[in-house]
């Protein structure tokens, strides 16, 4: 016997049948207000999905399907994503950084035929494998004036993905599934490439629905939309019947001009947001619209940022695989480092690496999993090996270091895997190291993650040099700026004769991570100081 879910298990997790519901229930209601004063209804937010739908369809997009989606936030985006959920096929977000083989990977891991992408971004396909891509939306510009690789066919946003009326397209073949594929969202990784992490309607879905929320709320949505974090508050909204308010990004000089203008009463800072915003000019408290902000990872300036604004603050642990296991609502003993409680139906341990069960008090690996079926991820695309890997046990292994409080509380100490956090992004110490070692002058690379002056950590990379070589800092870091997403361009560089090495063969990284960033040179002392590219 088939199992099928009922329309109500559907409206509450499925984003086509969400969406539709609020379009029945308040058509008029804004859903979507935009940088540049626009704003949708959810009657028009529905009328602008359904037209992406049905053009999708008519370029052959079947029923699960991937579907590259390589935008800046903005309504192009909104209607891109949603469109793609709404003919049933797979949504699958580029981050706009990428370029060389971190962007040959994704369009290559995730088989999709056809891509939705700015324009300006376009050029960072030559050179690359471009895998089974064949058709690409071309967003802002006319296909004809964009330099797009030979084989590949360049279509005109207009006339392709706006060129068919929706109102009449009747859906998908069938009703779309709490279990069915949403998106494939690609996390940097440890000890290889980028992972593409399957997340289901009801794993998104359950995931944004931890933290109360009301039909008058507000969100303001300043970050990148390819990212997990960013687009949870926007299913949450369109699950209550709120709205959101997109934005391009986070901008410390414009964050309360922002939240004046938009209304918005409700936010989520991530990385160094609440550091940078402590440090600069504010309102004072209580003169502005937010009453609920999400600070994550939380630390004294978490604190500092609720004491001196007056907001209601909570906090979370999450992952692109999991489901927001841990939360701590408002009113949460706020010490740095905090994540709160286990949510219902989650179920939480932490472990030795033999995933034996640890005492209170000591630090060791957090691994989850859930009650109820396809609320955590069923694994990476493509990748087996990396999914048994993962889920041994039946736990999800997160590779991150925990203590539990006497009083329940759990308590990030630490990471276990090789990665590093850098101002909201995850970045891969292997990727980094690979690029280094394009260098000519490069013989050994090593990079780790050293401490921010404002949250999370900054880039270390420590290289050896080949036989008779030397290595300027300043120009390598200008050869990884040509191949790497600005995100991933280590700050500190340092040459050494020869790095430290275990007995197999690895860079010792506890040495570097000892060694820290002292003496090293500083590429944002020297004047480099990278920042996301505006695309307009």
């Amino acid at each position: 016997m088939t199992h099928a879910s009922t329309e109500q298990d559907r409206e509450s997790f499925v984003l086509d049948a969400m969406l539709r519901r609020q379009a029945r229930l308040q058509p008029d209601k804004v859903f979507a207000r935009f940088e540049d004063g626009t704003c949708w209804t959810y009657a028009q937010t529905l009328d602008e999905a359904r037209r992406v739908a049905a053009s999708l369809q008519r370029l052959g997009v079947r029923l699960g399907d991937p579907v590259l989606c390589w935008l800046p936030n903005g309504p192009e985006l909104l209607r891109t994503w949603f469109g793609i959920n709404l003919r049933g096929a797979v949504y699958v977000p580029v981050n706009t950084a990428y370029r060389g083989s971190l962007l040959e990977r994704v369009v290559c891991d995730s088989g999709a035929r056809v891509l939705v992408a700015h324009h300006a971004l376009l050029e960072r396909l030559n050179g690359i494998d471009n895998g089974a891509l064949a058709d690409v939306v071309v967003v802002g510009a006319r296909p004809e004036d964009v330099p797009v690789p030979s084989g590949l066919r360049a279509l005109g946003e207009a006339t392709t993905l706006l060129g068919t009326d929706g109102r009449d397209w009747p859906g998908p073949e069938r009703p779309l599934e709490p279990w069915d594929l949403q998106a494939i969202m690609y996390t940097s990784g440890t000890t290889g490439p980028s992972k593409g992490v399957l997340v289901s309607y009801r794993q998104h879905s359950s995931a944004c629905g931890v933290v109360p929320a009301a039909p008058d709320d507000k969100y303001l949505i300043n970050s990148p939309l390819f990212h997990g974090g960013a687009t949870l508050p926007v299913i949450s909204m369109l699950k209550v019947g709120g709205s959101v308010a997109i934005v391009r990004g986070f901008s410390t000089t414009d964050f309360w001009r922002v939240i004046e203008t938009t209304g918005v009463n409700s936010c989520t800072l991530m990385g160094p947001m609440a550091p940078f915003l402590v440090r600069a000019d504010g309102p004072k408290r209580g003169r502005h619209g937010l009453r609920r902000v999400c600070i994550a990872p939380f630390n004294k300036d978490g604190i500092a940022f609720a004491e001196r604004f007056g907001v209601e603050v909570y906090t979370a642990y999450n992952s692109t695989e999991m489901s927001t296991p841990l939360v701590a609502h408002p009113g949460f003993a706020a010490v740095p480092g905090i994540c709160g409680r286990p949510r219902p139906g989650v179920q939480v341990r932490i472990v030795d690496e033999f995933d034996h069960e640890l005492p209170d008090g000591e630090a060791g690996e957090l691994i989850v999993r859930t009650d109820d079926p396809w609320t955590m991820t069923s694994g990476y695309h493509r990748m087996p090996e990396a999914t048994v890997a993962a889920w041994r046990n039946g736990w999800f292994h997160t590779g991150d270091a925990f203590r539990r409080t006497a009083d329940g509380d759990y308590v990030f100490v630490d990471r276990l895997k090789d990665a590093i956090r850098r101002r909201g992004e995850n970045v891969s110490s292997v990727e980094v190291e690979a690029e280094a070692l394009t260098h000519p002058e490069v013989a050994r690379a090593g990079a780790v993650g050293v401490p921010s002056e404002y949250a999370e950590e900054e880039i270390l990379l420590a290289v050896e040099p080949a036989a008779g070589a030397q290595i300027d800092p300043r120009q390598l870091a200008e050869h990884l700026t040509g191949r790497l997403p600005y995100f991933m361009v280590p700050r500190y560089i340092r040459v050494v004769a020869e790095l430290a090495m275990t007995p197999s063969g690895k860079v010792r990284k506890d040495v570097l991570r000892q060694q820290g960033a002292a003496g090293a040179w500083d590429r944002e002392a020297a004047g480099m100081v990278l920042k996301r590219e505006r695309l307009s």
